[in-house]
């Protein structure tokens, strides 16, 4: 055997034997085996149960009868629905880009080490976050009522006729309140988060050619966190089509302001839980959500093509 053969057989490694690449690959379905199974049972099944539904519909005579995409031609040509969309839209356009900014600048204002009592503010306002959606409803709903609460008590202690935060053309911007007030330290804390992990060097660097604070804010602090502006963008958008909470339990308080269709998710449940359709109520929620997944995708495929 010449030297060459020789390098060329010891550059030459077994084959890994068949059985032990079998209990590899299983061991690798054992770690993500649980996590497939919870998110078939609680993703993948109820979302192919909604589709099978919306492709149905209950009627007096023939009981439930396949009807194709008719109940997705209902949708798209109801008034309700589209109006639900509309108001979401408008509060999303409205609310989100101030719930961002006030976090984006409470993070600045923790990152920039010139905050005294930084570690009581960053708790302080995370800390509405912990408060449930449904106890932080209750308790600015009593807060807005002209018969009781604070906006009472300043009525009555001031002599004045503050207007109702509840009436119909301003329930919208007290639920807007709200969410901000819930929100603005999840937010916070994203921004945060992102902020502690920019390089030292950077701002070093930066201190080295006289920038002033303005200058590290624009130039190195939100290019860094740009990432974590799109994820909390998507998370809020996500958010105001999901909106539910608030207005269905602000309804009681204000039924003449808050309808059954005031957003796409009160419509949905108003649908299948006081209205008994099912079906309908399915496609609501179907077509609700691909319009939710275009606009996240939309926002998601900018934010990248800037970052990058």
């Amino acid at each position: 055997m010449t030297t060459l053969e020789t390098v060329a057989g010891a550059d030459r490694r077994p084959d890994r034997p068949p059985a032990r690449r079998d209990r590899r690959s299983w061991t690798g379905w054992g770690f993500i085996g649980p996590f497939v199974l919870v998110f078939a049972f609680v993703f993948l099944a109820p979302l192919v149960y909604s589709v099978h539904l919306s492709l149905f519909r209950d009627q007096l005579i023939g009981g439930t009868t396949f009807v194709g995409l008719d109940n997705y031609q209902q949708a798209l040509q109801d008034e309700q629905f589209w109006s639900s969309l509309s108001r979401v839209s408008l509060f999303l356009l409205i609310q989100v880009p101030i719930m961002l900014g006030i976090a984006l600048l409470v993070a600045l204002a923790l990152d920039s080490g010139r905050l005294y009592g930084r570690d009581f503010f960053r708790i302080s306002i995370f800390l509405p976050y912990a408060v449930p959606a449904v106890v932080a409803t209750l308790m600015w709903g009593f807060m807005y009522g002209t018969r009781f609460g604070l906006v009472s008590d300043v009525n009555d202690a001031l002599g004045v006729s503050l207007p109702d935060p509840l009436s119909p053309g301003l329930v919208l911007a007290s639920i807007g309140n709200i969410v901000t007030w819930e929100f603005v330290g999840y937010n916070m804390l994203i921004f945060h988060s992102a902020l502690r992990v920019v390089p030292n060097s950077l701002y070093e660097a930066a201190e080295m050619d006289g920038a002033g604070q303005i200058r590290v804010i624009t130039a190195i602090k939100l290019p860094a966190i740009r990432g974590a502006m799109v994820i909390a963008t998507i998370f809020s958008i996500i958010g105001s089509f999901q909106l539910f909470n608030e207005p269905s339990i602000l309804q009681k308080l204000a039924p003449n302001a808050i309808t059954t269709s005031y957003t796409p998710n009160f419509y949905t449940y108003s649908l299948s839980f006081s209205g008994q359709q099912h079906n309908y109520s399915a496609t609501v929620a179907i077509v609700m959500g691909l319009i939710t997944m275009v606009i996240a995708y939309v926002v998601q495929l900018r934010g990248m093509r800037k970052e990058s």
